[in-house]
């Protein structure tokens, strides 16, 4: 819900407020548009898709990367009625036909890229309906609609504009409501909350089938009236050349764009950018830091997910590591019992004492929020909406004053000798390591009726694994506790990822140390790392993650 007293606005009124603004509004490689220019495009968009309508739901799938065409195609959804589903480009097979026909898809529009992805799908209502904007049959469509007058279908802020899959970490992915609100507050609350104008260049570099690029950076420059470059696909090596050649003040990002950034070697002159604020969630702390001191900007990590369900408030003196302070509403409980958490007990070293009283789900007591359901998946709305409250699924805990700390998913718990433990805590040690880039902390099989702890590491450019070395390392962390020390150590190139650039931990879990990459263990209580080999793994898989005892 929008803040007492302040109207929640649709994306059709954001659109119409700019629909003779002639300050520059869309960038795209040598490509430019002003706002007038592409409120214009949107409104001949919307007159094709109402000719495209069918008997159903007005549903239209896009399988595009961030090209102007899906920006004008959003706006046309916004201006006729239609509701737009963002299609993960990275899926195939029968997974993407899956997902537009849950969506009930009419139509599929995408190009030359993609389109034969779509070969020999049963698509269901779109079956026979794929259209290609590189070929002459679309140019000609929209010549056929050119000029047509705004006349906007009547929208109020709780009426569905598109359909955003989750990222699939922990199952198949759900197709999440987004109204107009949903899409059009945090656009304009984000652009009041830092100052953002015509003056300003917002740069959208993540996938726009994800909630992250439409809410916290294509909405938020429609509202500022700001321009809006896009990126094809996200590339850490031409970012910097990005923020300069279109003059960035604004991005946003989710997961590991940070640190993919940082990877690429420094230059002396990183600081010379226009880039201010740099905005999104789950970036590592240190990556946070050093991006900003590298940039010379102000790097905003928020709590946030495609559900909408929940904000924390961030204040100044929010610690590092905090996701953010507890407030209106919003409460750590009990996943059984719904009660509410006390707060987190430390010893001198900083470990938590009391994660199993402590320890709880992030939720909303006063109910949805902006959490309109998932589209035709009653059961999962079912697990998120309990007894009138919004539950988020996000493990967490909170200090006396009030901060909350990720401690991992409700699906990621490990349960190692009797003890249930969080993989964000541990994840957050082993970053601490100068040598390594990312972490990935989930379960294996131990052989009994526990888990063991498995790390996946992907080491900076450069650096080698030393296993005597990290084990020291590992002695030397005085809240690492010695039911969270590492089994398994899996020195990967890279994690398996989603769009999104989400770990996905299930893979992980899957492949446990039968992988190609080099696996290290410890044994028993010793604290020293040995190669993993076929004659000296504790426990083989049979078929996946079944143990099997040697």
């Amino acid at each position: 819900m929008a803040q007492p007293g302040l109207p929640v606005p649709t994306v059709t009124e954001l659109l119409q407020a700019r629909q003779r603004d002639n300050n520059p509004g869309l960038l795209f490689e040598d490509q430019r548009w002003t706002w007038a220019e592409h409120v214009r495009e949107c409104a001949d968009r919307a007159a094709l898709l109402r000719s495209l309508r069918r008997p159903g739901p007005f549903h239209i799938g896009v399988l595009l990367d961030n090209v102007p065409e899906f920006s004008f195609l959003l706006g046309g959804a916004a201006l006729s009625g239609a509701v737009l589903v963002g299609l993960n480009t990275t899926r195939r097979g029968e997974a993407l036909a899956r997902d537009i026909r849950l969506a009930d898809c009419q139509v599929v529009i995408t190009d030359s890229r993609y389109v034969e992805l779509l070969d020999d799908l049963e698509l269901g209502a779109a079956d026979g309906r794929v259209m290609d904007i590189d070929t002459a049959a679309w140019h000609m469509s929209l010549y056929a609609h050119r000029d047509r007058p705004l006349d906007p279908v009547p929208v109020v802020p709780d009426d569905l504009l598109m359909l955003i899959f989750t990222s699939g970490t922990s199952g198949e992915p759900k197709a999440v409501r987004c109204t107009h609100g949903k899409i059009a507050h945090p656009g304009r609350m984000l652009a009041d909350r830092f100052a953002l104008g015509a003056d300003d260049t917002v740069y959208v570099a993540m996938p726009l089938f994800h909630s992250n690029a439409i809410m916290a950076g294509w909405s938020v420059g429609l509202a500022a009236g700001a321009c809006l470059a896009l990126r094809a696909r996200f590339s850490a090596s031409g970012f910097l050349d990005d923020v300069r050649k279109f003059g960035v003040t604004y991005a946003n990002y989710v997961g590991k764009p940070l640190s993919y950034i940082l990877a690429t070697p420094a230059r002396p002159d990183d600081a010379d950018n226009p880039l201010r604020l740099m905005f999104g969630n789950e970036g590592a702390e240190r990556d946070i830091v050093a991006f900003a001191q590298r940039f010379d900007c102000q790097v905003i990590d928020a709590y946030g997910s495609t559900e909408g369900g929940i904000v924390l408030a961030r204040p100044p003196d929010l610690p590092p590591g905090s996701l953010g302070q507890l407030g209106d509403g919003v409460a750590i409980l009990g996943p059984d019992t719904g009660d509410p958490c006390p707060p987190a007990r430390f010893d001198e070293l900083g470990r938590l004492l009391n994660p199993d009283e402590a320890v709880g789900e992030l939720v909303n007591t006063t109910g949805p929020r902006w959490f309109a359901g998932y589209y035709r998946d009653s059961t999962a709305d079912n697990q998120r909406i309990r007894n009138g409250m919004f539950w988020s699924g996000d493990l967490a805990y909170a200090d006396e004053h009030g901060f909350a700390y990720f401690y991992g998913r409700t699906g990621e718990w490990l349960r190692v000798d009797g003890e249930n433990l969080g993989t964000a805590p541990i994840e957050r040690i082993l970053l601490r390591h100068p040598d390594v880039s990312e972490a990935a902390v989930y379960a294996v099989p131990g052989g009994g009726p526990g888990d063991e702890v498995m790390a996946a590491l992907v080491l900076r450019r450069g650096r080698a694994f030393d296993p005597s070395a990290f084990a020291d390392f590992l002695a030397a962390q005085p809240d690492l506790g010695p039911k969270q020390l590492p089994r398994f150590i899996r020195v990967a190139r890279r994690l398996p990822r989603t769009p999104t650039h989400k770990v996905l931990k299930r893979t992980l879990t899957t492949q446990a140390w039968t992988c190609a990459d080099p696996v290290w263990w410890r044994a028993g209580r010793e604290t020293r790392y040995r190669p993993l080999t076929a004659d000296n793994a504790p426990i083989q898989l049979d078929g996946g993650t079944r143990p099997v005892r040697g």
